[in-house]
């Protein structure tokens, strides 16, 4: 420990009453401090200054992406995807009805997480869930279509790791692309190894609940 001065280093203490009977000792301790208030106030500069210049790097980054995904959408690009995607989904989510607005905004969600878009990617993400609890029988609890959504999101597949990518350059990588290849392997086999395990856990009786709808509005027919 080193008082707030940073020159003593030495732990003090004045005593201020003894019990010669019982052996007990009062000592009044020095006023000290657990760090250097000059560590902790350059540290924080420094690290802010850090923080600028990452942030920096990552506005050209996700400006650039994020504008082609609000292109691309005003394209038709959302109803091209979901066309698309309809066969893997139903195999994904046969829960969820083809023309469900959860669709949609699941497909968009996997897109972004897919181009590295992490903060496009999550209003998309929220929207989704919210979409997949209305088909829910008893709203706030997971269900199959859920827990799935989730283990893809968890599973983090990404073909272009735009953010990674910007951070790297940011702090002077000399080749920040790099990670793309080993990126997209190790995703891939995560999210796979996901899928196959949600999979497997929905179809044991253990993991399986039926829920009981909950009840309608006072002044309307269940």
């Amino acid at each position: 420990m080193a008082k707030a001065a940073g020159g003593k280093e030495k732990l003090e203490g004045s005593v201020t009453a003894f019990d010669p009977a019982t052996g007990n000792v009062t000592v009044v301790m020095e006023r000290v401090s657990f760090v250097k208030i000059r560590a902790v106030t350059k540290a924080a500069i420094e690290y802010a200054d850090v923080a600028v210049t990452i942030s920096l790097g990552l506005i050209g980054v996700m400006a650039l992406w994020l504008g082609i995904m609000k292109v691309g959408e005003a394209a038709g690009l959302l109803e091209a995807l979901t066309r698309l995607m309809t066969p893997v989904t139903k195999r994904l989510f046969p829960d969820v009805p083809p023309n469900h607005p959860a669709v949609g905004a699941m497909i968009m969600n996997i897109a972004a997480n897919m181009l590295g878009l992490n903060n496009a990617a999550t209003p998309l993400g929220l929207k989704a869930m919210e979409e997949l609890n209305k088909l829910s029988p008893k709203a706030g609890t997971a269900t199959n279509a859920m827990c799935t959504f989730l283990v893809i999101n968890t599973g983090g597949l990404v073909l272009i790791p735009a953010t990674a990518i910007a951070i790297r350059a940011g702090v002077g990588s000399a080749d920040p692309g790099i990670i793309i290849g080993t990126s997209i392997f190790g995703a891939g086999c995560a999210t796979a190894a996901g899928l196959v395990a949600v999979k497997l856990l929905q179809r044991l009786p253990r993991y399986k609940k039926e829920l009981e709808p909950d009840p309608a509005p006072e002044g309307k027919e269940a």
